[in-house]
């Protein structure tokens, strides 16, 4: 299961794997319950390699403004710590896999 993602952890949480994707999104957001499902799938097959994790932007708002995410949700990917790939919205299963495998050749 993603990791809920606070201002407090978020540095640690970075750090625990070359690859990490935190899910920037909203309580009661339509969208962001559409995309839960094909984030949990990807998560349960890739949780070897990829740090998952959660933030609320409503509960977490530094975050969102840090990264600049300006709706959910937002995916973003980052490689040794820094921003690597964003997906805003609802986004296809495959696009987000497509993304990992060039990720994982980094």
């Amino acid at each position: 299961m993603a990791e809920k993602i606070t201002e407090k952890i978020l540095d640690s949480f970075l750090q625990e794997k070359d690859l990490t994707a935190i899910d920037f999104y909203r309580d009661g957001c339509v969208p962001c319950k559409r995309m839960a499902p094909i984030l949990f799938r990807i998560e349960e097959e890739e949780k070897e390699r990829i740090g998952f994790g959660k933030a609320n932007i409503d509960a977490e708002p530094s975050l969102a403004e840090k990264y600049e995410v300006m709706a959910a949700p937002t995916l973003i990917f980052f490689h040794q710590g820094k921003e690597a790939a964003r997906f805003r919205g609802i986004v296809k299963e495959e696009e987000i896999r497509v993304a990992i495998e060039k990720l994982k050749n980094l």
